[in-house]
């Protein structure tokens, strides 16, 4: 008796289940055209269903009231954040109630996500600050990306409530409010800051942003029969308290680049994804979903490695970092390789 000869399939996929897989995408395709505005403006409107059409998206900066506690208003993206911790709570919870040494499922995704952001921080900040680093940087990174992915659910910002303002969204990405970004960049500033204070003290830290010792020694050496020497220093050290003033500076101005680049990122992913669903909706948006994707990993993975190099920068002492800086294995460097 002959062997049956094994049915022969496309892509994976069963010659029916292929036929049927092409037919439904050849479907939505053509509503999507139909639907979308490009096709309406093309062929006229052929008498579709109100629920298929997407309408003209009115994209919103600040963020929209839909309820109060006293005179505290509960914006929608205050919400979605609130579902954001409380999505991460139970994942991890479910994730390590019951730990086992042959882990389930779940608890070896949970396992290899920490592991990931674990060895990302030793990799960059060593054992012994990677270690003290770790929880900051995990949070920062867990707490931006599902906020990011999040939002990519089918259905999540088309949602809409009756409030005092009128017809309002009931969920929206938390990164598009530009006050989340801004109070994570807060907590990673103060940190940051904390940490160059502890580890190298108050005098040593503020040492880099404060350098009078040239200068100061210059003038010395000046008014004791050293003109040469005093003029050079005098000179060099007035270059280094210039440098510092803009190592001041950029300290503040971190707070500025790391909001805008998460709010930019956020906010233009999400305008581009609500209008090729206006123009072209199902088929045609679904390459610009798997680009943000993509770009809310980088963006939580920027975020926080930006905070974990700025966190290892502020704990190194002075003459190591200026030996780092000539290292080609900064940190910084192993971040915009991350970046790309």
């Amino acid at each position: 008796m002959l062997a049956a000869e094994p049915k022969k399939k496309i892509i994976g996929l069963s010659k029916p289940v292929f036929i049927a897989f092409i037919l439904v995408v050849l479907a939505l395709s053509i509503v999507s055209m139909l639907a979308g505005a490009i096709g309406r403006a093309i062929i006229g409107d052929v008498g579709l269903p109100d629920w298929i059409i997407v309408d003209q998206p009115h994209p919103e900066l600040p963020a929209e009231a839909i309820a109060h506690v006293g005179n505290i208003p509960i914006t929608n993206t205050m919400l979605t954040a609130w579902i954001s911790i409380a999505v991460l709570g139970t994942f991890f919870f479910l994730a390590t109630r019951k730990m086992k040494l042959i882990p389930n499922r779940l608890q070896a995704m949970a396992e290899s996500i920490i592991n990931y952001l674990y060895g990302f921080c030793t990799d960059i900040a060593g054992e012994k600050h990677g270690r003290k680093f770790f929880p900051l940087m995990a949070t920062i990174f867990l707490f931006v990306i599902t906020n990011a992915w999040m939002n990519l659910i089918p259905g999540y910002g088309s949602i809409l409530i009756d409030s005092e303002h009128g017809m309002v969204h009931l969920l929206r990405g938390a990164n598009t409010d530009i006050n989340f970004p801004l109070v994570l960049a807060v907590v990673s500033f103060v940190m940051v800051e904390y940490w160059g204070l502890k580890a190298l003290g108050v005098f040593h830290y503020l040492g880099k942003f404060f350098n009078f010792k040239k200068f100061f020694r210059g003038w010395k050496e000046l008014f004791t029969g050293k003109p040469k020497a005093g003029i050079t220093d005098i000179f060099m050290g007035a270059i280094d308290i210039f440098i510092g003033l803009i190592e001041l500076m950029s300290e503040f101005i971190r707070l500025l680049s790391f909001t805008f680049r998460l709010f930019g990122n956020m906010t233009g992913g999400e305008i581009l994804l609500i209008s090729m669903l206006f123009l072209a909706p199902f088929i045609v948006a679904i390459p610009f979903y798997i680009l943000e994707i993509f770009v809310g990993y980088i963006q939580a993975l920027i975020f926080a490695g930006l905070t974990l190099v700025f966190a290892f920068m502020a704990v190194t002492p002075h003459a190591a970092e200026d030996e780092s800086h000539a290292s080609t294995t900064h940190p910084e460097a192993l971040v915009e390789g991350a970046h790309h």
